[in-house]
C-alpha cells in the first residue's frame, strides 16, 4: 500500500524531468516542514485509551479484550492495533494516560515540590471521584502487576520508584535538613500506600470519602515526618 503524504505531488514542468523545473527548485529550497500527528488520529488514540481504561479496568487486562475495546470506538480489532501495535503497548499507554490527564493542568504539566506536591495529591484525590473507570483501571492493573511475567510489571515498579523520589524530595523540602532520606523514603511509600489502598476502599464502599481521608492520611504523616514543621491543612 502507497502512503499518502501531506505534500501534494507537483507534476514535472513542461520539456524538463520531474523535479527539474523552478517551481521543483524553489520548493527545494524551503526549510522541510515538520509533520504533526493528524488531529483526528489524536483523537482517536485518546478515545482508543478511554474505552481501553474502561475495559481493562472492569474486566482487568487478561480478561478485558482488544475487540471489546474497538467495539466501543466503532472500528475494528486490526484498527485498534494500527493504533497501537500490540495489546502489552495500549496497557503502558492506558497507564501513562492517566499519569497525563492528572498533571494536565498543572503548569509545565508536572508535579510540583514541597507542599503544592501534597496540595495536588489531595486534588488528584478530588478529581478521581469523578473518573472512577480510570481509577479501577489503574487499580486493577497495578494489582495485577504484581504477577510473574505481567506485562505492566516493569512500567508499574518504575512509576511507583520515579513517585516514590519526588514525594521524599518534597518531605525533605518541607521538613528541612533535620528529615534524613531514610524518613523521608518512608514517609513517601506510607503515602503511596495510603492513597492506593483507599482507592480501593472508595471502589468497594462507596460510602468512603476518598478526597477527605486522603488529605486526613496525607497531613498526618507530614506532621509525624516533620514533626517541627506546622503543616497547615491542604485543602
Amino acid at each position: 500500500m502507497v502512503a499518502v503524504m501531506d505534500d501534494e505531488v507537483t507534476p514535472a514542468t513542461a520539456g524538463g524531468e520531474a523535479g527539474d523545473g523552478p517551481a521543483t527548485q524553489a520548493r527545494d529550497a524551503r526549510p522541510a516542514r515538520k509533520r504533526r500527528p493528524r488531529q483526528a488520529t489524536a483523537e482517536r488514540r485518546a478515545e482508543i485509551l478511554r474505552a481501553a481504561a474502561h475495559t481493562f479496568g472492569s474486566k482487568g487486562y487478561k480478561n478485558g479484550s482488544l475487540a471489546e475495546v474497538a467495539e466501543q470506538v466503532g472500528i475494528t480489532h486490526a484498527g485498534v492495533l494500527h493504533h497501537f501495535g500490540s495489546k502489552d503497548q495500549l496497557l503502558v499507554e492506558v497507564l501513562e494516560f492517566r499519569d497525563k490527564e492528572d498533571v494536565r493542568d498543572l503548569e509545565g504539566q508536572h508535579i510540583p515540590g514541597g507542599l503544592d506536591l501534597f496540595r495536588h495529591l489531595v486534588r488528584t484525590a478530588h478529581a478521581n471521584e469523578d473518573r472512577a473507570g480510570i481509577v479501577q483501571g489503574y487499580t486493577v492493573l497495578t494489582g495485577e502487576a504484581v504477577t510473574e511475567n505481567h506485562p505492566a510489571r516493569g512500567w508499574v515498579t518504575d512509576r511507583f520508584s520515579v513517585l516514590r523520589g519526588e514525594i521524599a524530595d518534597a518531605v525533605r523540602e518541607v521538613g528541612g535538613p533535620k528529615v534524613d532520606d531514610a524518613a523521608a523514603l518512608r514517609a513517601a511509600s506510607a503515602v503511596i500506600g495510603v492513597m492506593d489502598g483507599l482507592q480501593v476502599q472508595w471502589l468497594l464502599d462507596g460510602t468512603v470519602d476518598l478526597a477527605t481521608a486522603t488529605q486526613f492520611a496525607i497531613e498526618a504523616i507530614l506532621r509525624a515526618a516533620c514533626p517541627d514543621v506546622d503543616i497547615p491543612p491542604l485543602a
